[in-house]
């Protein structure tokens, strides 16, 4: 039961869904996904924690960055169920075309450069 309240309580908020359908195109560090999403490193992080204690996202270490991605290997059926139609779903939703259209162009050694 707590693995079905933590999935549903990562899906509830908009900006993890963003985050899930950003990191559809490919692993993101918490710079690029702060980026795109003009929030700050803490509220990012803090909901990057959120999908990853749901058994939605996990990271790899990538040189100097953390690389958040999908997960490979949902933990349960109802994870692999919601994982399926969260990727049908929201494809023309213009937020979430805005949100990937600035995921094509965001590169982490530009921004680390900017900082």
């Amino acid at each position: 039961m707590k693995k079905t309240s933590k999935l549903f309580k990562a899906l509830s908020d908009e900006t993890r869904l963003r985050i899930l359908k950003m990191l559809e195109g490919r692993p993101l560090c918490v710079c690029e996904i702060q980026h795109v999403l003009k929030g700050s490193q803490p509220n990012v992080s803090h909901h990057l924690k959120t999908l990853a204690d749901a058994g939605l996202v996990d990271s790899k270490r990538d040189g100097l960055w953390i690389a958040y991605r999908i997960t490979d290997t949902p933990e349960t059926p109802l994870h692999a169920a919601a994982l399926a139609l969260l990727r049908r779903s929201l494809k023309s939703d213009e937020r979430v075309k805005k949100d990937r259209a600035v995921v094509k162009t965001v590169n982490r050694a530009e921004i680390a450069l900017r900082k």
